[in-house]
């Protein structure tokens, strides 16, 4: 993508409704734009990261053996009124109606909905176990949304929905879950720690949430320090074997977490003194165990290997991308911008051209723009006429990890630099070695 072709409108000063780090850097990096309160667009920077994000969640999610399908983000109030949950729910729910005067709701959650696909559809246990996800767009009437896209009152969410025969099969299915969050987190470049905590208006009684550490979090952790190192279970791991999951629950269990919700002051003293870890974090994702709490009042039941029918036992499993894209800035970022994992970055290599309009700098970066792109690679090519000075503050701001510089003086000797953004390392090298250097 050549720069002068692309759409990102930057700003070069600080917004004065940001009020933190991640808010500040997506509204001067061109990746945001508030269109009402709590509102956003997602423009092109920003969408391409979002969908880097949610590959990934994608492809953990199907290694653990969920199965992708798509909800609307309309659901007929009828079917939360059979959950119990229409009125309970409260303000936060935008309730409305159509033409012929029907209830309906902007879905805040699917847990309704999707126990009525399974309802309709799933007669037997051989048929389980299931789990059933979809990214969606989700709406909750936040009474003082703020942070961003942080908190926001639509939203971009990752929801799984699994069904089992028995409470142990529920927990095994949890387990798989627990392992595909450590794991997604990981690929994102975050170390999220999962917190014992509250179930809210989803229900159930077992509930963790991944918290990542950050001083503007609205969370309270405490917890054992040595959850920020833990080991990330493999790309390999077994997702049908029910103790080796177990033993990866078991082991992160056993440090014991809390979210401050929860004022377990005695199991958090019982850590040694020099061991614990007092922090606040961001949450980023959150999963339940919640048994029968749906199937009982909605009928989804299955029948039995004893012939007789039983109410399945169900988990939900959510994961925020559009909260997840500024907890990673949070997480990286320095005085200049944003530092993007390689994982995540809009692009992986920037490409600038330090004298737009010099024969040799212009062939040079066109040699290196088609050779990247033709390897595969994500590449951003500033050919703009911009001064030397705003082409690297957009470069450091916009936080392509790499950025390849060609410059007339070393264009002249066949060199160019590559810069690393995270460490501020740079490196001159021909130009042939710069183009093997990300190709290879």
């Amino acid at each position: 993508m050549r720069l002068s072709r692309f759409f990102i409108p930057i700003l070069k000063e600080n917004p004065k409704e940001a009020e933190i780090v991640s808010h500040r850097l997506m509204l001067r990096a061109g990746m945001i734009r508030q269109q009402s309160q709590g509102i956003y667009s997602w423009l092109p920077l920003g969408k391409k990261v979002l969908d880097k994000v949610n590959n990934i969640i994608r492809e953990e999610q199907n290694r653990a053996g969920a199965i992708e399908l798509s909800m609307p983000t309309l659901q007929s109030a009828e079917l939360w009124q059979e959950s119990g949950r229409y009125d309970a729910y409260g303000k936060e729910m935008l309730r409305i109606k159509d033409r012929q005067d029907r209830p309906m709701l902007y879905g805040p959650t699917n847990e309704e909905m999707i126990t009525d696909i399974f309802r309709s559809s799933v007669k037997s246990y051989k048929d389980l176990p299931l789990n059933l996800y979809h990214i969606q767009l989700k709406f909750r009437d936040e009474i003082r949304p703020r942070f961003g896209t942080m908190r926001s009152r639509e939203f971009m969410m990752k929801d799984a929905y699994s069904f089992d025969l028995t409470r142990e099969g529920a927990e095994h299915s949890y387990n798989k879950m627990f392992t595909a969050y450590l794991r997604t987190f990981d690929r994102l470049g975050l170390r999220a720690i999962p917190m014992r905590a509250d179930t809210g208006p989803i229900g159930g009684n077992l509930s963790h949430e991944f918290i990542i550490l950050a001083d503007t979090g609205e969370s309270e952790v405490f917890c054992h320090k040595d959850f920020v190192n833990f080991d990330i279970p493999a790309e390999n791991t077994d997702f049908d074997s029910v103790d080796g999951l177990k033993g990866i629950f078991d082991k992160w269990t056993s440090l014991y977490a809390a979210t401050s919700e929860m004022h377990d002051e005695a199991a958090f003293n019982a850590i040694p003194e020099g061991e614990r870890l007092s922090a606040r974090g961001i949450e980023v994702g959150h999963i339940f165990y919640f048994g029968t709490k749906y199937s009982e009042p909605m009928g989804a039941k299955v029948q039995g290997p004893d012939g007789k029918e039983h109410f399945v036992h169900m988990g939900s499993y959510g994961i925020g991308p559009t909260r997840l894209v500024p907890a990673i800035i949070e997480a990286s970022h320095d005085e200049n911008g944003i530092i993007w994992p390689e994982s995540v970055a809009p692009f992986d290599v920037v490409v600038i051209n330090m004298k737009a309009g010099d024969e040799a700098c212009d062939g040079t970066c066109e040699l290196i723009y088609a050779a990247l792109t033709k390897a595969g690679k994500d590449v951003l090519y500033d050919d703009t006429d911009d001064r030397a000075g705003t082409k690297f503050a957009t470069a450091d701001l916009i936080g392509v990890p790499y950025q390849i510089i060609a410059g007339p003086r070393a264009v002249a000797n066949g060199e160019v630099e590559v810069k690393d953004r995270k460490t501020g390392a740079r490196e001159t090298m021909t130009i042939e070695a710069a183009i093997n250097r990300f190709v290879a």
